[in-house]
């Protein structure tokens, strides 16, 4: 069994997602203790939960001490299944949290996997869902991920009530990923919404970022509104995702989350000073997209070698679990805050192979 100790790094929930995630593809049993211990109140949420029970129900897993406020869990996984499930959040805990529980599982599943979660899209302190569908997925595509996801409606704090289905289609094995200098920026999109608000609101976002934008770039941003003044929606909310595609096809994103009493002036402002931040770096990865991506390079064939704006904690915190529970090992990173490389031989794992026989 390995012991994973959930305080270390970040000690939020990140630990235990990769973790749990890891363990489910290398079929490798683990016991995760001081749950977010770096949180107020430490223990699992509704989010993690919803994560942790989906993972064993993917995998046919058993397990222990998976409940709300729980320090302390084992997970024994078994063979990754191909099936469609329901989940719900039952609050606005992040969706985009559970999925990234889920995702690196995909690829190795003996077929397509569906899954449609219900809780929240746009929440603080996770991604938004448009992060995941114009940044994340583009990058893994490059892997060989093959995945889709549809926002059949927004959900935001504080009653959530969002859904989102994923549908993603195995793969033999995951493409290593090599990416130093940034390239040039060809293309900029942007996706502004506003629920249960006037439409001016997603329109107020969108134009402040491309007023940002074009002070700084020649290229004319591509605008996407999506709003609803009146529908069956639980709540109100807003925000905006925008991203930058270059000529070496890396993706960066950057995002805001309007909020009551936050001008949407000001919210636009901000994701578009965000992405014009990750452009200047000259990286290939944004600072959120490096942590994200650290299960795959364990996972994948070769040696990957990507540049990041910037080593956050989380992306510290995630190569640490990687390490621990795959066995792979990155290149040293510098300090938390500089711009940094991801480097490792991945496992090269093949998807006959996770569901053959038992692992250590």
């Amino acid at each position: 069994m390995i012991e994973i100790d959930g305080s270390i790094g970040e000690g939020g929930g990140q630990v235990l997602r990769t973790s749990l995630a890891l363990a489910a593809v290398l079929r490798r049993e683990v016991r995760v203790f001081n749950i977010r211990a770096g949180r107020e109140e430490p223990g699992l949420k509704a989010q993690h939960l919803t994560g942790a029970k989906a993972l064993t129900q993917i995998c046919g897993a058993s397990s222990k001490g998976l409940q709300i406020g729980s320090t302390e869990c084992i997970f024994s996984p078994g063979p990754i299944r191909a099936s469609f499930l329901r989940f719900d959040v039952g609050t606005a805990g992040s969706i985009t949290l559970v999925l990234q529980t889920l995702m690196p599982l995909l690829p190795f599943a003996p077929g397509t996997v569906e899954v449609e979660i219900t809780g929240g899209t746009d929440v603080k302190w996770s991604p938004p869902i448009d992060y995941l569908r114009l940044v994340t997925l583009p990058l893994l595509a490059r892997m060989e991920m093959q995945a889709s996801i549809l926002v059949v409606k927004r959900g935001h704090y504080p009653k959530g009530g969002g859904i989102v289905r994923l549908k993603a289609s195995p793969t033999s094995v995951l493409k290593n990923i090599v990416g130093i200098d940034g390239g040039n920026v060809n293309a900029i999109a942007v996706v502004s919404h506003s629920m249960m608000l006037p439409r001016r609101v997603a329109e107020q976002q969108a134009s402040a970022a491309a007023r940002v934008i074009e002070e700084k770039s020649p290229l004319r941003p591509q605008i996407q509104i999506d709003a609803s003044e009146n529908d069956s929606h639980l709540g109100p909310g807003s925000g905006i995702v925008l991203c930058a595609t270059r000529d070496n096809r890396s993706v960066l994103g950057g995002d805001s989350l309007g909020e009551r009493g936050r001008r949407a002036e000001v919210v636009g402002e901000d994701a578009a000073r965000k992405l014009l931040e990750e452009i200047s770096s000259g990286a290939f990865l944004d600072r959120h997209m490096g942590d994200m991506i650290v299960p795959y390079l364990a996972l994948a064939a070769g040696v990957s070698d990507v540049s990041l704006s910037q080593i956050t904690m989380h992306t510290f915190t995630n190569v640490k679990v990687a390490e621990r529970v795959a066995g792979v090992r990155f290149d040293p990173l510098p300090e938390v805050g500089l711009p940094g490389r991801l480097r490792v031989k991945g496992l090269g794992l093949r998807r006959e192979e996770v569901s053959v026989s038992p692992r250590e």
